[in-house]
């Protein structure tokens, strides 16, 4: 490793030396193919975890765009050239030197159907990618750019073919241990079991990535997978399991992310999953002074919502220093003081009480919908929560039930789950706002 290295900062002292033959004759300096290998082993540092590198990723970036754009047509008559022009694309280049550059090249129907799907991902046309890439024969490409269509490949199939994806990106993890895209290949992995409900593989990818390459600058794509994937498969994954993975993290991390788990249990009215979450999270802070953490706090007040009395949730979550909370906690908190203060207020709005009914009968009575349910307004603003749950004029609700008069008599529907339904289509977008963490 350190002799690659070594070779690596004289190759880039060669670069630096001759950016001012960068305007001579395209024969001249270093091809195209040596920048773009240049590039890529600097990013495979940086998905090992060595941030250090991630300026001089910006800047082999700029030298290897200069090279391209200065480059002949007869440069690219070299198919490593050719090659590394579209590897260059899709390690983070600036798809406009493929545009001018293609055009320009005596391509035959496969090299020119390779580029055309390249610069129809990098533009946002996945449709337009995938239809060009099967006039490809990805068995027929040489490994250095092979790894790097299956993967975008791989990553265009993740929802209409899921199983075909996991099978290129497997292939991906198999021909290129060690760098930026195996990383890739395996956290996209991960996000592909959970739409497949693929408890087992999800959790050996994620235990895998954790060995390999938590500390890459990538890694909190990889742990919102894990947390969406922790929830989502709660029931099918065991509770040793997720310990397991976590525990391989170090503290502050690991409670991070008990954390989130606690917090989207919490929205998902899992709330068995979230008080383990927030239990662990409790035993990671350790030393760090953050025991009283309020999102600890919150999730664990949370979670305890379908077997605790309201008025005593109501008072916890009274004590919680809100100023402590991220903005997007903040409305979290702000909503469930909302709901649990009508739950305890005198009979009123479309949480009432029913002139039979206790106050201070357990929170079972008031539906765990309601706190998963919580809308943020508009994305832009990031509004608070205050005055969120709608006023009783604006939406048409039925009046709190009464028992029936008659036991023939049918039910009346609780027209207030239309409401609830309304609020609930709102989820995703507090889940964004939620507790960015630093992992």
């Amino acid at each position: 490793m350190r002799r690659r290295l070594s070779c690596l900062w004289l190759l880039l002292a060669g670069s630096c030396l001759a950016l001012p033959a960068l305007a001579a004759p395209s024969n001249e300096g270093l091809q195209p193919y040596q920048l773009v290998r240049s590039l890529q082993l600097v990013q495979d540092r940086i998905a090992g975890g060595d941030h250090a590198a991630l300026p001089m990723q910006g800047k082999l970036l700029e030298l290897t765009d200069a090279r391209l754009r200065k480059a002949a047509t007869s440069d690219f008559e070299e198919p490593r050239n050719f090659r590394a022009l579209l590897v260059y694309g899709m390690s983070g280049g600036n798809p406009a030197t493929l545009r001018n550059a293609v055009p320009q090249l005596q391509l035959d129907e496969h090299d020119k159907a390779l580029a055309a799907g390249v610069i129809a991902y990098l533009e946002g046309d996945p449709g337009g990618a995938l239809k060009a890439f099967e006039r490809v024969e990805l068995e027929a490409l040489p490994e250095d750019i092979f790894t790097f269509i299956a993967l975008v490949k791989g990553s265009l199939l993740a929802r209409e073919a899921p199983d075909a994806a996991l099978s290129l990106l497997d292939r991906v993890r198999l021909l290129a241990p060690g760098t930026l895209v195996e990383e890739a290949a395996l956290r996209r992995s991960i996000a592909i079991t959970v739409t497949t409900s693929d408890a087992d593989r999800f959790a050996r990818a994620s235990a895998q990535y954790v060995a390999r390459f938590l500390h890459s600058p990538y890694a909190s794509q990889f742990a919102d997978a894990f947390v969406t994937g922790a929830v989502a498969l709660d029931g099918a994954i065991s509770r040793n399991t997720l310990v397991d993975i976590v525990s391989t993290m170090d503290k502050e991390r690991e409670r991070v992310i008990w954390l989130r788990i606690a917090r989207g249990a919490a929205i998902d009215g899992l709330s068995d999953l979230s008080a383990f979450a927030a239990v662990r999270a409790k035993l990671n802070a350790g030393g760090s002074g953050s025991a009283d953490d309020p999102r600890t706090l919150l999730y664990s007040g949370l979670s305890n919502i379908a077997g605790e009395p309201v008025k005593e949730l109501a008072e916890k979550l009274e004590k919680i220093d809100r100023t402590r909370l991220s903005p997007g906690d903040r409305m979290l908190l702000d909503a469930a003081r909302t709901v649990t203060s009508k739950v305890v207020a005198p009979p009123a709005g479309i949480f009432a009480a029913t002139p039979t009914q206790e106050l201070e009968t357990p929170a079972e009575a008031m539906p765990v919908e309601v706190v998963r349910a919580v809308s943020v307004g508009d994305e832009e603003g990031l509004p608070l929560v205050e005055g969120i749950m709608p006023e009783p004029e604006e939406i048409e609700v039925a009046p709190a039930r009464q028992v029936a008069a008659e036991p023939s008599e049918p039910e009346k529907p609780d027209q207030t789950d239309e409401a609830i339904a309304n609020m609930r289509r709102s989820i995703d977008r507090i889940d964004q706002l939620l507790g960015i963490a630093p992992l």
